[in-house]
């Protein structure tokens, strides 16, 4: 039982970050190929502030959440000017900028050591310590994610991101400043990235630079276009499905060499199925021209 409600809770902090990351790409149309920056920025803030500050994982979250939004300002006013294949490449590059940094500094991040004994999130002095106690708190900002990004998507300010999406030289022809939406597009996505990460850590109780690689960036934008860009409903439905069909493997019986490759294939295997029949995902409106 313990086992499915972390499966749960881990379900929900991708939630977070594929309803993030579908502002940027699905609502917006920016290929981003680097949102496991800001999670990791998330992460190791909140995680730092904790262990070296003593300062509390309330406050660390939101302190994480919100230099993660900088981030996205400080990369992504250059990066926005950039279109198609040139800012999936800079997107690229900032999450391995990001990566190296965490892998690198050692004195600070302690490198491929990683960091443990994180504390975790305490409620009225209550330490919460098991999987059934996060439920609670991660669906919490999971709600929190929904409501700001449907208001978001749903306000003359999300049609203006669709609009973007669609045609941004029309969108410029009738007197949007382009730029100044898609920036904060980028740092809204990046603020929540930095609370899941902050989530992430704080629930682990370890973290390391493993867990914010490229890859990791990949998988958030598989689980936005396997459940469908530009739809609120979708990334909830592709972060779950990607995040429990994989568990599935371990109940096979498969040698750990094998399973794990095997994931990668499902993985595969899914997307093309899907790419063939319904290029928009599972219940997506867009799809990249």
């Amino acid at each position: 039982m313990e086992y499915l409600l972390h499966i749960l809770v881990i379900a929900g902090i991708y939630i977070i970050l594929t309803l993030s990351l579908n502002l940027i790409v699905g609502f917006t149309g920016l290929p981003s190929l680097g949102h496991a920056a800001f999670y990791c920025i998330g992460a190791y803030t909140s995680s730092l502030l904790a262990l070296r500050l003593g300062v509390s994982p309330w406050l660390g979250m939101w302190a994480g959440a919100l230099l993660a939004a900088a981030s996205g300002l400080i990369i992504g006013y250059p990066s926005v000017r950039l279109k198609g294949d040139y800012l999936a490449l800079a997107t690229f590059g900032m999450g391995v900028i990001v990566y190296s940094i965490a892998k690198n500094w050692v004195s600070l991040t302690r490198g491929p050591l990683g960091l443990p004994g994180i504390p975790g999130f305490s409620v009225f002095g209550y330490q919460l310590s098991s999987p059934w106690m996060y439920i609670p708190l991660v669906y919490v900002f999971v709600l929190l994610t929904l409501i700001v990004i449907h208001r978001i998507t749903s306000s003359p300010f999300g049609r203006v991101l669709k609009a973007i999406r669609e045609d941004e030289t029309a969108a410029q022809s009738l007197g949007k400043n382009t730029s100044r939406y898609k920036l904060l597009s980028f740092m809204v996505g990046a603020f929540f990235a930095g609370i899941a990460g902050s989530l992430y850590a704080h629930y682990i109780t370890f973290i390391d630079p493993s867990s914010f690689t490229v890859m990791e960036s990949i998988t958030v934008l598989l689980m936005v276009i396997f459940g469908g860009m530009g739809s609120i409903s979708g990334s909830i439905v592709g972060a779950v499905i990607l995040v429990v069909i994989p568990e599935l493997l371990r109940f096979v019986g498969l040698p750990s060499s094998i399973a794990a490759p095997m994931r990668q294939m499902l993985y595969g295997l899914l997307l093309v199925l899907l790419m063939l029949k319904r290029p928009q995902g599972l219940m997506g409106t867009y799809r990249f021209k």
